[in-house]
């Protein structure tokens, strides 16, 4: 399946109407065009480069997950207390093709992932993972999320330690054994070596471009599902 390019949402009406007549590929997350990506930079918010230069204080740990586009999976986590904070970005490859175009060719060995600063006296590592496996995107599916395939999009956790790579494990074998899924779970683990942030326009999409076509169809519905099945994990207002 050869990947179809992000577009440019011009309003919301409109959007629905393609939803309903356009093949849901067309609504994939995959590579844009150059003028496409560029409207997109310009349309991006300067404060979002902030993200990927915030400093924290000690205490925090790190988590980061591949699970198809991360601009859903970015917001999954973004809504969470005790998250300080979420960038996405590439893991898997080296640093030299970690770039959008690169990483889109499917053949750099990166994967969409985002990387989650959180503060574990508030939220822990255990938690990350089961709205990680139960909400932010399918587990099932290895290398390909919805209308994206390619293994740029595959299922990983990316561990920073043993504990929390043994905390996958179990993870993963409760969900399987308890059939939450109809079929097994076929996420990834590989010991994290280097996570690159993305490039700007890509940080906070949702909250940047809510009314994007394949926010709406494909990424909203994960916060709804959220508010549904975690509401008393999610930040105050």
């Amino acid at each position: 399946m050869k990947k179809f390019k992000k577009s440019i949402a011009l309003w919301a009406p409109l959007q629905l109407i393609m939803m309903v007549f356009m093949p849901l590929p067309a609504l994939s997350a995959s590579g844009q065009s150059e003028k496409q990506e560029e409207a997109m930079k310009s349309e991006s918010m300067d404060m979002a480069s902030e993200k990927t230069m915030m400093s924290f204080p000690e205490g925090m740990e790190t988590a980061v997950f591949a699970g198809g586009c991360f601009w859903g999976v970015e917001a999954v986590f973004e809504g969470l207390q005790g998250v300080e904070n979420v960038v996405s970005g590439y893991s898997g490859g080296s640093a030299d093709t970690a770039s959008y175009y690169s990483v889109g060719a499917g053949n750099t060995g990166h994967a969409e992932s985002v990387e989650i600063v959180f503060n574990p006296e508030t939220i822990d590592f255990e938690t990350l993972l089961e709205v990680f496996f139960t909400v932010a995107h399918d587990p099932t599916q290895l290398n390909y999320q919805g209308p994206d395939v390619g293994s740029e999009y595959r299922s990983v956790v990316f561990y920073t330690s043993e504990d929390q790579k043994a905390s996958t494990m179990r993870m993963i074998e409760k969900l399987d054994s308890q059939m939450v899924f109809p079929e097994k779970i076929v996420t990834e683990l590989a010991p994290l070596d280097t996570f690159y942030p993305a490039e700007d326009y890509h940080q906070d999409f949702m909250k940047l471009n809510p009314n994007h076509g394949y926010i709406v169809y494909w990424d909203r519905p994960k916060i709804v599902e959220l508010e549904k099945k975690y509401p008393h994990l999610l930040m105050m207002e």
